[in-house]
């Protein structure tokens, strides 16, 4: 006899309150408060200390034991053993929530990642012929600080992960497709397993009565189909579980065509699922299989490596491009009535609104907030200064802030204006799909403006190139990539075409 539907919430998920469903409802719904932890910034917190941890010690080590660590030579050193060694423990799986939770367990992978490069270090000083006496005693000091200060801060962080995934502070926010059985049913396998991996926010189906009533294990329909897009971007929700009858092909098409521009990852429930797979076909939740349809375009660790990156670089090139900067406000200031920087509000992550600044290069009675009317060649609306720094991008230069105040990236799809238009048509009614750009952070450069696709889209075919290099850039992003972007970026703007 099959279980009845009742209460059966997993421990760890607060439920959310009865709301009203339908259209009408999209903004009237009272949703469980947001309480959790950013995993991604808890990962890039500790990549962060880590880094601090190998070089502090790597410096303390040479002044315990009298080793000269002041020449370049020796900072590349430790700059390269503390990329070795995080690298390392990375590929280890040790940069994830759950091996958080294990301080032994970190301590091992750390051990080893630490041994790995400094006996590959030492190694390399015998080869080369390099006295290792002074140097041996130097990296057996740094390798013992580096482990204490690893092993002391993991085991106040181990506690402290233990105290948030008890609170449910680092679960996953979800929402389910669909209603009926298959429902309950997962809610049931979930519930065994007493996970608190996820906090399931409601249900979503376009059916009603008996097939997918209103309320299943204390949770409770909050809308329909066409409503989950805009539900997910408000709510912030990081995993779609879709329990639809795989019979059912042509309505879960129809939902992915229309989810894929989200960044979020989506699941198919794979609970009584007729095609027996093996189990690494599967991903998992606690006991529970799922079968993966998409995947955020950046992992946890994958955002927290690009956020230490955009900040170091965005911190770099501030302080070496400050004279430039100088330059191009004191021009602006004193060429042109009005204030230096102009701030226009753009499309962000996942849609949302940002002010982006920029160093003003138009008259300040004809400045284009919306973006209604794109520049042309030889626009009255632009000053003599603003069209050089147009040309040249160095309008784009306080767009560095946005880069530190997380807004932004160094490289990634451009921000655009919200009522920027190809051919009279706003871009996201030209673009089937346009808004897949925005499943990561816009950037201040990117994959598209190397490629010539810079500056002016008044055909349906420069927004349409533009999307396309967009979404690759989203598709094969690695660190390397974005420092190839950014060293091409100086000689791509020597091709001045289309930037007016």
């Amino acid at each position: 006899m099959n279980a009845p539907y009742r209460p059966g919430r997993i421990e760890s998920d607060p439920v959310p309150a009865p709301v009203e469903t339908g259209p009408e409802a999209s903004s009237n719904r009272d949703i469980a408060p947001d309480i959790r932890l950013s995993q991604p910034v808890l990962i890039g917190s500790v990549l962060g200390f880590d880094l601090t941890l190998l070089v502090l010690t790597g410096y303390a080590a040479g002044a315990l034991t009298g080793t000269e660590t002041g020449s370049a030579g020796m900072a590349a050193i430790i700059v390269g053993v503390t990329l070795g060694v995080v690298l390392i423990h990375q590929r280890l799986f040790g940069y994830t929530i759950a091996s958080f939770a294990r301080a032994s367990q970190q301590a091992i992978r750390f051990g080893g990642s630490v041994m790995a490069v400094f006996a590959s270090m030492l190694a390399l000083m015998v080869v080369s012929g390099a006295d290792a006496g002074v140097l041996r005693l130097w990296a057996l000091g740094w390798a013992g600080l580096a482990f204490a200060g690893m092993l002391l801060s993991r085991l106040a962080l181990a506690r402290q992960v233990a105290r948030w995934t008890e609170e449910g502070r680092l679960a996953r926010r979800a929402v389910i497709v669909g209603g009926g059985k298959p429902v309950h049913e997962l809610v049931q396998s979930l519930n065994r397993d007493a996970t608190k991996a996820i906090q399931i926010l409601g249900l979503f189906d376009d059916r009603g009565g008996e097939r997918s009533p209103d309320e299943i294990d204390s949770y409770h329909k909050l809308g329909r189909f066409d409503e989950l897009v805009v539900f997910c971007r408000d709510h912030k929700v990081d995993l779609l579980i879709i329990t639809l009858p795989h019979t059912a092909e042509a309505r879960i098409l129809h939902l992915l065509k229309k989810l894929w521009v989200l960044p979020i990852d989506i699941r198919i429930s794979a609970i009584g699922a007729r095609l027996k797979l093996r189990p690494r076909a599967y991903s998992y939740i606690g006991k529970t299989p799922f079968l993966s349809v998409f995947d955020k375009p950046l992992t946890d660790w994958g955002t927290a490596v690009k956020a230490v990156e955009d900040r170091v670089l965005a911190a770099l090139m501030l302080v070496l491009l400050a004279p430039v900067m100088l330059a191009v406000a004191l021009a602006v200031k004193f060429t042109s009535k009005g204030p230096i920087l102009f701030k226009q509000t753009r499309y962000g992550f996942n849609n949302e609104k940002i002010g982006v600044y920029k160093f003003r290069s138009m008259y300040v009675d004809q400045c284009d907030a919306n973006a209604n009317r794109l520049v042309t060649k030889g626009d009255p609306r632009v000053t003599r200064v603003g069209a050089f720094i147009r040309k040249t991008s160095l309008d784009e230069l306080p767009q560095l802030i946005n880069v530190l105040k997380g807004e932004l990236s160094i490289v990634g799809p451009r921000p655009h204006a919200m009522q920027a238009k190809a051919d009279g048509q706003i871009y996201d009614e030209v673009v089937d799909g346009y808004f897949a750009r925005h499943k990561v952070k816009p950037g201040i450069t990117g994959w598209a403006q190397i490629n010539g696709w810079r500056g002016e889209t008044d055909t349906v075919d420069k927004i349409e190139r533009r999307v396309e290099c967009d979404l690759h850039y989203i598709d094969n992003w690695s660190v390397f990539f974005d420092l190839y972007i950014l060293a091409m970026t100086p000689v791509s703007l020597l091709n001045t075409k289309n930037a007016y």
